[in-house]
């Protein structure tokens, strides 16, 4: 998909999520009799508007966003003002908004599972490299094994090979059928637990096809491609069969460029040459190597029911804290790539749409809903977190306010704090995006 079209369609999901996120408040501050003077959509200066009753609602120039208008916000002295409702009204009027945000997360997420997945299934899946120190080495599994079976459950997908190895407890002996050079062999191992995946492992790297030989001063030789690399991709199309690599092939033309994803060890590297084929001959194979692949490896279209897909959004919900929590560890080794603002989410979006599809538009979309919805409970104020906060202090304490004066330093501290922040994350974007370095999805 052509980047400005996945860009657009970030920007106005984020107008959409934010826009929610204030209707959500509007909402909830006029059930509360709290006089909204504004609700807007887009930021200043204003388009156009229309009051009914006491509230305008406009339209205005910049798609940013959305706002609420009140008067008084922090003057309990201004009649209907926010701040002269009690402490509970004031607690929901805040968490409205996140709130907002995490019930649309919810919608997005089960109607991305809804949507039809393809997913690649064969006759086992093939091993591409070991881990040092792994499980998987000390039983003497080699690159191009094909694991066949785990405790005699037939493998088809790494899902399958994940979820076996996964469910067997730890300490645990397990047992593999393996296929190497076209005989069946059996190897048995504890998987070890990796505290930063949170799930047992055997230590290997999977794929599906693997470059067996390579003919010397071949243009493949030249441009770089060795034994043991694996085709992810070739011109952006990925590769799982025989099938798939003949349709890209026939459709490159003689003279152009043929560019390469390679996996080689555990990184990914590219290769590019030039189609020396004339257009007419048709290619089954790269002229000059010889690859070895997972028999029986094809296309499948996975669908979930409705009760299944809304199942799976609200278990991904329930399980977002732990995940932030197991996330810590990676947060602190590159905060770069954990901690992005819209510049980063929106290069995010851009390389998991072009990499999974257009359907992750719905998927990131929920996954920056649930973003927007943590971030703003966080308990500093200016966010909504902040004034909930303050609003379940004062509800402890019967309704007695806080001093005035604590309060404008702790709004004065936040937004500092928050400024200093978004600075520093926007920075860390726009210098990710000029050393052209990616999220590696």
């Amino acid at each position: 998909m052509n980047i400005a079209v996945i860009v657009i369609l970030f920007i106005v999901s984020l107008f959409v999520l934010i826009s929610l996120h204030e209707l959500g408040h509007f909402v909830t501050a006029k059930r509360a009799g709290v006089k909204v003077e504004e609700f807007g959509l887009g930021l200043p200066p204003r388009l156009f508007g229309i009051k009914r009753g006491e509230t305008i609602y406009s339209i205005n120039a910049i798609p940013l966003g959305a706002f609420v208008k009140t008067p008084g916000e922090n003057d309990p002295k201004v009649p209907r003002s926010l701040a002269s409702r009690g402490p509970w009204s004031r607690l929901g009027i805040y968490a409205a908004g996140p709130l907002a945000n995490i019930f649309l997360a919810f919608i997005l997420l089960s109607a991305f599972f809804m949507l039809p997945t393809t997913i690649v299934l064969g006759n086992g899946v093939m091993v591409h490299s070991i881990v040092n120190d792994s499980p998987a080495e000390e039983a003497s599994i080699e690159p191009g094994d094909i694991i066949l079976e785990v405790d005699g459950k037939r493998v088809h997908t790494w899902k399958d090979l994940q979820n076996m190895v996964n469910s067997s407890q730890e300490g645990e002996e397990i047992t593999l059928v393996l296929q190497r050079e076209g005989e069946a062999r059996t190897k048995s191992l504890k998987p070890e637990f990796d505290s930063a995946l949170q799930r047992q492992v055997l230590g290997v790297l999977l794929c599906w096809n693997m470059v067996s030989h390579m003919e010397e001063d071949s243009p493949l030789a030249e441009a770089g491609i060795r034994p043991g690399d694996t085709i992810l991709s070739i011109n952006e199309k990925p590769i799982y069969n025989r099938e798939s690599m003949s349709n890209v092939l026939n459709s490159i033309g003689e003279g152009e460029e043929i560019n390469l994803a390679l996996l080689r060890g555990q990184e990914e590297v590219s290769a590019s040459l030039v189609n020396v084929i004339a257009s007419e001959a048709k290619q089954s194979t790269l002229s000059g190597v010889e690859l070895r692949w997972v028999d029986g490896t094809h296309i499948e279209q996975l669908h979930f029911p409705i009760w299944k897909a809304a199942y799976f959004g609200g278990s991904y919900i329930i399980h977002m804290p732990s995940m932030l929590i197991d996330a810590i560890s990676v947060i602190k080794a590159d905060p770069g790539k954990a901690l992005v603002g819209p510049i980063g989410a929106g290069q995010l979006t851009v390389e998991a749409v072009r990499l999974h599809g257009f359907s992750n538009v719905l998927f990131m979309a929920s996954i920056i809903s649930l973003g927007l919805a943590l971030f703003n409970l966080l308990p500093i104020p200016p966010l909504d977190g902040g004034g909930m906060l303050v609003a379940l202090i004062e509800g402890v304490r019967r309704g007695k306010r806080l001093s005035p004066r604590a309060v404008r330093l702790a709004y004065v501290i936040g937004t500092t704090l928050l400024i200093t922040l978004m600075v520093v994350v926007t920075f860390s974007d726009i210098l990710r995006l000029i050393r052209g370095e990616s999220f590696g999805l």
